[in-house]
């Protein structure tokens, strides 16, 4: 397909005012058509054929070019349709229920199993984010780091390393308790 082009020229006599002068637009000079119809796409066989039948000598190989004066039109692929990673989203929803549950207390123990599940599914959603049309490598490291985090701080917690947290410890009811005396006078 030819697109016009419009030459932008001036005149050396109007150059003082700023205005050009713009030539007529010729016509045009080829006998071509301007427009062209688009044969529908030809599956592979039909190709085959096509091109086969054009050329008499078969001990040639069959190429994909079109035979002269015609065009090949490709489908497009299908691409599968952008999805987010299942395993991604549920090792980060493993990720925050496990950090609760350890944070809590006397939870601590079952807060580091759901925590290390949801490390194992955070990984398993990490690798399944490396497809081209998988989503998720945000929540699946998000879940990853969550879960890292609350199996340490379990088990940090278990072998006596924290003092403030523990299987015998009730933080909620301390902080409850810290609030109402900080907050008693003032209302």
């Amino acid at each position: 397909m030819r697109i016009p082009t419009f030459s932008r020229q001036s005149t050396a006599d109007n150059s003082d005012d700023h205005t050009t002068t713009v030539p007529p637009v010729a016509p045009r000079r080829d006998d071509t058509r301007t427009t062209t119809t688009i044969p529908a796409a030809r599956t592979e066989t039909e190709r085959a054929a096509t091109v086969s039948a054009d050329r008499p000598d078969t001990d040639r190989p069959v190429t994909d070019r079109p035979a002269a004066g015609r065009a090949v039109v490709d489908t497009p692929t299908a691409t599968p349709k952008p999805r987010a990673s299942f395993l991604a989203t549920l090792g980060l929803i493993l990720g925050v229920a496990g950090a609760l549950l350890v944070l809590s207390g006397p939870m601590l123990g079952y807060g580091i199993g759901v925590a290390a599940v949801g490390l194992i599914l955070s990984l398993a959603g990490l690798n399944a984010t490396r497809k081209r049309h998988v989503a998720g490598k945000t929540d699946a490291l998000i879940g990853l780091f969550l879960s890292i985090g609350a199996v340490v701080v379990g088990v940090l917690a278990l072998t006596g390393q924290l003092s403030w947290l523990g299987t015998d410890m009730q933080p909620v009811t301390d902080l409850r308790n810290w609030l109402d005396t900080q907050f008693e006078t003032r209302f």
